[in-house]
């Protein structure tokens, strides 16, 4: 399934927001605008439904608790909404089922987060209205959505699925890289890349080799003197990434991971996020330490894996790199605009005027982004 639709309230910087989704769509905007903000709705969804160690109370807490996830701009209502509807596919005429989720604190004693509103409605009838009869009197039940519990959900147990398959991939090439030497505490779900290579080892190995050969054909072409690329165990069984790069004495241009480049490490982390799993990608400015010749391609390289793929996948990109958004082959439907204002960030789609120009032959870059430059910025220049 497919997300199409999504409204929020009092989510961080956002204090009322709308949107539609695409195939794929690029979120673009200013620093601090709220890009990663709108990216983790998606994740908060996902990471409530998880079997084990999810739930509503675990999602606010991670996130340093409802002060933090709550925007700064409400004014009397403490409530935080989120609703979200899908479909089974992008050609569907309407979306079959709609999420909604309302929560905000007890407002006494443990501050425990309680949902003040949770409804699933499935081809326009409603199969679930919280809270319940009975409810009210019994705080504690409303802790917890039904969409994390199994005795709950058997009605939407297909909702559940579509949050649960929710991946994103922030990859980080120094956790990477280095991680046995730096240590430290794993998060959950990776998002990070310190347990790439892990989950490279888990993948069978006849999908490993194919994504590989595949990632490898593309690195060919977007990594001076690269070569071959190899998955392989040490002695001890950890995993690692060897690459063979062009070099006049023989065998001499093998490189382990810990010697990729920053670029190429990010770009091999984006290629196989996109072939692994089906469920909605989130990928976080993956423009991030590549040549601006590649980061140009990055639209068509999603859009080529989407060709090959048996079921394509929804995919989001935040992004303000011009380069990427260059492309003319974007979707202007895909295009989500984040304004930041004194009242919280607004969200909006391409303007009809924007409309016109990218019909007239300009890209993304040329119409939109120019938009999302912060006010007198020209003075940055003369800061002292």
């Amino acid at each position: 399934m497919v997300i199409t639709h999504l409204e929020l309230k009092n989510w961080r910087n956002f204090r009322q927001a709308e949107m539609d989704l695409a195939r794929v769509s690029y979120i673009i905007g200013p620093n601090a605008s709220g890009k990663s903000n709108l990216l983790d709705v998606f994740r908060f969804l996902r990471d409530i439904c998880k079997p084990d160690g999810g739930g509503l109370q675990k999602a606010v807490k991670d996130r340093g608790g409802i002060t933090k996830l709550r925007c700064l701009h409400h004014r009397r209502d403490p409530e935080v909404k989120i609703v979200a509807h899908l479909a089974e596919g992008f050609e569907d005429e309407a979306p079959s089922w709609k999420y909604v989720l309302g929560f905000r604190p007890e407002g006494k004693g443990a501050q425990r987060i309680l949902v003040t509103t949770e409804e699933v409605w499935h081809h326009g009838k409603q199969i679930l209205s919280r809270p319940l009869a009975g409810e009210l009197d019994d705080p504690l039940v409303l802790t917890q959505t039904h969409l994390e519990q199994a005795t709950a959900n058997r009605d939407f147990r297909e909702l559940v699925g579509a949050f649960s398959e929710t991946t994103y991939l922030h990859l980080v090439p120094q956790l990477l890289k280095f991680g046995e030497q730096i240590g430290g505490h794993r998060l959950e779900d990776d998002p990070f890349g310190q347990g790439f290579l892990e989950r490279l080892s888990k993948t069978q190995k006849n999908t490993r080799d194919a994504r590989l050969k595949r990632i490898q054909a593309a690195l060919s072409i977007a990594v001076p003197q690269f070569k071959e690329l190899r998955f392989e165990k040490d002695d001890m069984g950890h995993p690692h990434l060897r690459a063979l790069y062009e070099h006049h004495r023989p065998n001499a241009g093998w490189q382990g991971e810990e010697h990729f480049s920053d670029g190429t490490l990010r770009l091999l982390g984006m290629l196989w996020s996109l072939q692994d799993g089906n469920g909605l990608l989130l990928l976080e400015e993956p423009e991030l330490s590549l040549h601006q010749a590649v980061v140009e391609q990055i639209p068509a390289m999603v859009e080529r894996v989407q060709r090959t793929r048996k079921t394509k996948r929804q995919i989001l990109i935040s992004t303000h790199s011009q380069a990427l958004l260059n492309n003319l082959g974007i979707d202007p439907r895909g295009v989500v605009v984040l304004e930041p204002s004194r009242e919280g960030t607004t969200v909006r789609s391409v303007d009809e005027v924007e409309a016109l120009g990218l019909d007239a032959g300009l890209s993304v870059a040329d119409v939109v982004l120019p938009k999302t430059r912060p006010k007198g910025i020209e003075q940055l220049g003369l800061w002292e």
